[in-house]
């Protein structure tokens, strides 16, 4: 079996298997996204109501329906214009197996892999099948995905592996025994299949204020209801009016501009080649304040560089190279280190019946070649303690940005190793292997635009400190006099976070001392982000709040990453963090608007609705308001570039400082201008409800301006010229006798105006009271117009 299945048994194993399954797709099924845009609680109500008014009252008031149909299907379109694009980076990353066929191996999709197929394995690759292990060179799994168990489990010929796990260290071969739906892992996770995902921040307190909202408008609806009936109304104004009341509670936009904001993030995401493999994710990296990076691979190409051996005395620089190049070359590792090595030394393989694979736990690795045992790994692990020429020769090469390996010969065999074991004590240096690495393009840059957005960047690598401090340095980032060194952090989560920023890098790190790191730094208030590439990573990836790895990372590090970089690295991630914060600052701004909106309703049951005075709107009225004051600026502003703060932890307490006091600042300026027009000036109700509505625009409109004065001046020029031609638009449907009809909208005489303006001034001037308490009003006010001029 060590030749693996013939092409034509693999083929006749497929073809009884029904053929290779059918691509699977990350995110939601369509069904799935259809149902969230439609089945809401919210919906429900609208439909109700529009329901009620197309059978009992006046269709034109049922407009919102109109609003609702196109709010889900906004939604849907942009969901499945974001599921689409995922779908096809998920093509380009989807795990494959190495399998031996015909005596060769191959590289196959894993939707081929078959029963009996003997399967090759190395540090990184995911398990893809059940089965038994035929050959194992220090094989340890990270069985945690179906154990539970962090620790990697160290496998033999003969045991069993499933699918599902990673190899941790070392490699191996089995032969598959149960593949696809047949594996235990399968059988185990077939009701959790269904894309899930933890809510973010965000999520939690939208759907905490959706909560709140809802309690609010059962209890007030039943008693706008109850009022109504005492009333004895005819069914049709009955229902109107109810209408108004209620569905003006429905902050039918928010729902729609959050999922909106995720899908439209994420698209653009995709568009730049990064898989966001949880809907939230772009939220997380947005409100990322520090990222720790791994060197290799994110600041550093991937490929390195051999540029000199140094000897140990009693050897020769070609004895050196040439036994580097036969060590490489007997590996059989595709470590970028040892492809460097056998690239300049090349040399035929020679015979080794005993491999250590290489460990970041350990940091060294070893194997017997032709009788003699070597160690090539971190020269203050492999180099004996007695300090020399060679300790001198590797630090001077570190603080340089050089990576150094030392090659030494060890007296006793290898023998079993753990997976953190020293190497053996008796041991005689051979020389050291110097490479260099070369900087990613556009890292400078990168780092330079991190700090600019107040996001702190963080080397954790398990290189010398000396060599990370200087690539660090390089590279822009801000770096202590002295880094630290992984294996010597304090205990105290306080003094390993501050010491952790003050320094900026941190090298020979452990992974699981990456992962206390990332944990402290979480537990002390920071937002972290993780980017790495390599099996040592993944504790540190699944720890941190928002986690990323390149499409060239490891199976298992692209498997638990959040995002995946298909095309492009490190470069990448300022513009994602870049537009996440514009789409998300603008969506906490826009929402301002839809719960203010929902203030106000309840206002105006509160005061209007419980008395017996008729209700200042129709639904078609607030419909046509909802329209120039949210819906309209809402759909503008939620997609066009902004700039400011942005942390989702402040969301409900922003939006409840403006909306509150908006809601009920705009309740007081309607509410006076429809009861003067109605008992002062003498209008009828339909020319009195047209007051309303009109003050109820203008205070919109200054509500849009007021939230977005705090943008930049070219922001805040536009908002105010959509504003103002918003306006015209209402002045034109309000002299158009069309339009005017369809709304029921009366042209007021200029007392009507007079009272709509004071009840604008009445809205305005609560509001500036109600601001004092936060800023002085003359900042904000001063503020506003230097911006606009």
């Amino acid at each position: 079996m060590t030749t693996g299945l013939t092409e034509r048994e693999a083929a006749e194993r497929l073809a009884a298997r029904g053929g290779p399954p059918e691509d699977t797709t990350t995110g939601r099924s369509t069904a799935s996204i259809v149902r969230a845009n439609t089945l809401t609680l919210f919906n429900l109500v609208l439909v109700v109501f529009g329901t009620l008014t197309l059978v009992a009252g006046d269709w034109r008031d049922a407009l919102f329906l109109g609003v609702l149909v196109s709010n889900s299907g906004i939604g849907i379109f942009q969901e499945l214009r974001a599921k689409r694009a995922l779908d096809r980076l998920a093509a380009l990353v989807s795990p494959h197996a190495r399998v031996m066929r015909d005596g060769r191996e191959r590289t196959i999709p894993v939707g081929e892999v078959v029963v009996d197929d003997l399967l090759v394995v190395s540090a990184g690759d995911q398990v893809v099948a059940d089965g038994t292990v035929i050959s194992s060179e220090g094989l340890a799994l990270d069985e945690s995905v179906l154990t539970g168990e962090s620790l990697p489990v160290t496998r033999s010929g003969g045991e069993s592996v499933r699918a599902g796990c990673f190899v941790a260290e070392g490699s191996g071969t089995f032969i598959a025994e149960a593949v696809g739906d047949d594996s235990y892992a399968a059988k185990v996770t077939g009701e959790a299949r269904e894309f899930r995902h933890a809510l973010s921040p965000l999520q939690t307190s939208v759907n905490r204020l959706l909560v709140v909202m809802v309690s609010m408008m059962v209890p007030l609806g039943i008693a706008f209801a109850v009022v109504l009936v005492q009333q004895d109304l005819a069914p049709n104004e009955a229902i109107a009016e109810a209408t108004a009341g209620v569905v003006t509670l429905v902050p039918e936009g928010l729902i729609l501009l959050t999922s909106l904001a995720y899908a439209v993030s994420t698209r653009r995401m995709a568009r730049r080649g990064a898989l966001s493999q949880q809907l939230s994710a772009i939220e997380s990296l947005s409100a990322a304040d520090v990222i720790c990076l791994d060197k290799t691979g994110t600041l550093t190409e991937d490929s390195l560089r051999l540029v000199e051996v140094i000897p140990a005395p009693g050897h020769s620089l070609g004895e050196v190279g040439a036994m580097a190049g036969r060590y490489a070359a007997t590996s059989g590792d595709r470590d970028p280190v040892i492809v460097a090595i056998a690239e300049a030394y090349a040399s035929a393989p020679g015979r080794s019946d005993h491999v250590v694979p290489f460990s970041s736990r350990r940091m060294w690795s070893g194997l017997e070649l032709d009788g003699r045992f070597l160690l090539l790994g971190a020269p203050d692990v492999v180099l004996p303690n007695t300090r020399s020429d060679l300790h001198a020769a590797a630090a001077d090469a570190a603080r340089q940005g050089r990576r150094v390996l030392a090659l030494a010969e060890s007296r006793p065999p290898l023998g079993a190793v753990g997976s953190a074991d020293p190497p053996p004590p008796d041991r005689s240096p051979i020389g050291l292997v110097v490479l260099a690495e070369q900087l990613r393009p556009a890292v400078v840059e990168s780092v330079a635009f991190l700090r600019a957005e107040n996001v702190r960047p963080v080397v954790i690598s398990g290189d010398n400190p000396a060599t990370v401090r200087a690539i660090a340095a390089d590279a822009g980032i801000e770096v202590g006099q002295t880094p630290l060194d992984g294996r010597e952090l304090p205990t105290s989560d306080y003094e390993l976070t501050a010491a952790v920023l003050e320094a900026g890098v941190v090298g020979r790190t452990p992974p699981d001392e990456k992962r206390r790191i990332v944990e402290a730094l979480t537990r002390g208030g920071r937002n972290v982000a993780m980017m790495g590439d390599g099996v040592n990573d993944v504790p540190a990836l699944k720890a941190s709040r928002v986690s990323l790895a390149p499409g060239s990372a490891a199976d298992m590090a692209r498997t638990v990453a959040d995002v995946v970089l298909v095309r492009g690295g490190f470069e990448s991630v300022p513009p994602m963090i870049a537009e996440g914060r514009t789409v998300l600052r603008n969506l906490q701004r826009v929402a301002k608007l839809f719960v203010a909106k929902s203030v106000l309703a309840a206002f105006l049951i509160l005061t209007i609705g419980l008395s017996p005075t008729a209700y200042p709107f129709l639904p078609r009225h607030l419909t046509l308001a909802s329209a120039l004051t949210i819906g309209i600026p809402a759909m503008i502003l939620a997609l066009t570039p902004s700039d400011g703060p942005w942390r989702s932890e402040r969301f409900l307490r922003d939006l409840s400082r403006f909306a509150v006091p908006a809601g009920v600042a705009t309740g007081l300026g309607v509410v006076a201008a429809f009861l003067i027009s109605l008992n002062v000036i003498g209008l009828d109700v339909a020319e009195a409800r047209t007051v309303a509505t009109t003050a109820l625009i203008l205070i919109g409109l200054y509500l849009v301006i007021i939230i977005e004065s705090q943008g930049s001046p070219v922001r805040v020029r536009w908002v105010v010229l959509m504003c103002g031609l918003l306006l015209v638009s209402y002045a034109v449907a309000l002299g158009t006798p069309m339009f005017a009809s369809f709304f029921e909208l009366e042209q007021p005489n200029l007392a009507g105006f007079i009272a709509a303006v004071i009840g604008t001034l009445l809205a305005t001037g609560g509001l500036w009271l109600t601001d004092h308490r936060f800023a002085p009003p003359s900042r904000r006010l001063q503020a506003l117009a230097d911006r606009i001029k």
